[in-house]
């Protein structure tokens, strides 16, 4: 056990002159072109040299005082870093709140043999003091902190059955990469760059016009759809390069003690360990067109996981990427240590009034734009009143086959120490929630759910999103279901509540 104090590896200045070497030099060429306009190049080139010295020579210093100025101690009780040279922060984490010990490290920190380890205990705090970390140290120390921290002795003989690897990488999965939403932002994005960049250098006109002249003999529609095929292909592009780099070499396997360990990327290698203390579930996460691919991803459920963490690291609960949906089934039964994965189980049947609803709301979505355009074109131009009946014929029918879906898609029960609740129809999530994770209920019926006798149940955890929700369930039904999950917990709140004969769901 390491009880004296330890330094930052002495290649961070060096990393950190790097890095700004690269700034300076990518800032430098748009700089010299805007200096140039107005002095001579040769001058203009100077200065520029003189403000990348400065800026390379001045971070490289004050990262050589940071690298004097901290230290870290992993005691028996507690790990602790200081830090500052005018403001000294003092940072200590109790070694039995540690849950989490993660490494990454980009290419100039692998090629160096370095890594930035993060170690976090799961908590948020309003200063956001929740973690410690350590960048960079060398790769060996990286590995000896998150085996020092992580080891549990376990108080009993283990189930062993699904030790060591759960999951490797199968090239094969690429292939869900252009079918999720990252494809689209990234072929939005694409489109918004080459107008951005054109400005930076003043030929924003001059791409319109370019653009303009390429498809002066074609239809509007037809240049729209060329368009849009380019943004498709560019966003293709982009979820695939996005896919390789984060989940080339990925692995997961479970460790001695009872760590998950997550590893993955191709440019920035990333570590990432959950302690199944933590664990109280697994999600499946769907969106539409990778569940059309009848594919699914799977995320952790686990305590500890704040509001404004989730947010910073939102891909650190990810334990397996869009896989074909028997895998994500077998994966999930593995790492909750089941012999069958309480995601595929069948799962009660939402009332029929669950169905009217979501029609309704579908339809009002989609013709309530439909009549404000027929009203303005009635009011200015018949042009509108034919846009919106092409709305109308567009969307009406869509949103009623969204509403079925997410209908459809609705379900709960319980299944063994599992609750099981599955929504939504563009992003269907399906998660297994430990029933003793469960440490409240909130019921909320609006009037209309009132009147239709549905409700909406929400369980409260201290994992995951900490609330969990069954949509418009039955009211009896729903409650039963509750009381069942968690004993006692709505016990006092059940009385003269019964479960009629049509309040028992069918299950599918």
């Amino acid at each position: 056990m390491s009880e004296d104090w330890r330094r930052l590896d002495r290649r961070t200045v060096l990393v950190t002159a790097v890095v700004l070497a690269g700034v300076a030099g990518g800032g430098a060429l748009p700089a010299f072109f805007a200096l140039s306009d107005s002095m001579p190049a040769v001058r203009a080139a100077g200065w520029i040299l003189a403000g990348a010295a400065l800026v390379i020579g001045g971070g490289s210093a004050a990262d050589h005082v940071r690298w004097r100025r901290t230290r870290y101690r992993i005691g028996a009780e507690r790990a602790e870093l200081h830090t500052g040279l005018l403001l000294v922060k003092r940072r200590s984490l109790a070694r039995e709140r540690i849950r989490s010990v993660d490494l990454t490290a980009h290419p100039l920190l692998r090629l160096l043999g370095l890594v930035k380890v993060r170690i976090g205990t799961g908590e948020h705090h309003a200063g956001g003091e929740s973690a410690l970390e350590l960048d960079p140290v060398s790769r060996a120390e990286g590995e000896r902190l998150r085996r020092e921290l992580l080891d549990r002795t376990p108080a009993g003989a283990e189930d062993t059955r699904h030790d060591g690897s759960l999951a490797e990488l199968d090239p094969r999965w690429i292939r869900y990469a252009p079918v999720s939403f990252v494809a689209v932002v990234f072929g939005g994005a694409a489109a918004g760059a080459v107008m951005q960049v054109s400005e930076w250098f003043g030929a924003q006109r001059e791409v319109i016009d370019w653009i303009g002249d390429r498809f002066e003999d074609t239809s509007i529609l037809s240049m729209i759809l060329v368009l849009t095929a380019l943004a498709a292909l560019a966003g293709t592009v982009g979820a695939l390069g996005l896919w390789v780099e984060m989940w080339w070499n990925y692995r997961l396997e479970r460790e001695p003690g009872g760590t998950l360990r997550v590893r993955r990327g191709l440019f920035t290698a990333r570590s990432i360990s959950i302690e199944e203390r933590r664990l109280r579930g697994v999600e499946l996460v769907e969106p539409l067109g990778v569940r059309m691919c009848r594919a699914a991803r799977v995320d952790a459920v686990a305590t500890g996981i704040a509001e404004g963490e989730e947010d910073e690291h939102a891909d650190h609960k990810t334990l397996l990427p869009a896989a074909p949906r028997e895998v994500a089934d077998r994966v999930a039964a593995q790492v909750l240590r089941e012999p069958e994965p309480p995601t595929s189980a069948p799962l009660t049947v939402h009332p029929r009034a669950a169905r009217t609803r979501r029609l309704r709301w579908a339809l009002w979505s989609a013709l309530t734009p439909t009549a404000v355009l027929a009203l303005l074109g009635a009011l200015l131009t018949p042009v509108l009143l034919y846009v919106a009946a092409g709305c109308a014929l567009v969307l009406g029918p869509l949103a009623v086959v969204f509403a079925l879906d997410a209908h459809r898609n609705l379900g709960h029960g319980v299944i063994g120490d599992y609750l099981v609740a599955r929504s939504g129809t563009v992003r269907r999530t399906t998660v297994a929630l430990q029933r003793g994770g469960v440490i409240g209920w909130t019921v909320k019926q609006s009037y209309f759910q009132r009147r239709a006798g549905l409700l909406t149940l929400t369980a409260t955890t201290a994992a995951g999103t900490g609330a969990y929700a069954v949509h418009d369930a039955g009211q009896d039904e729903g409650l039963t279901f509750a009381a069942d999950a968690v004993p006692d917990l709505l016990a006092p709140f059940l009385e003269g509540v019964r479960q009629t004969p049509e309040a028992r769901s069918t299950v599918r």
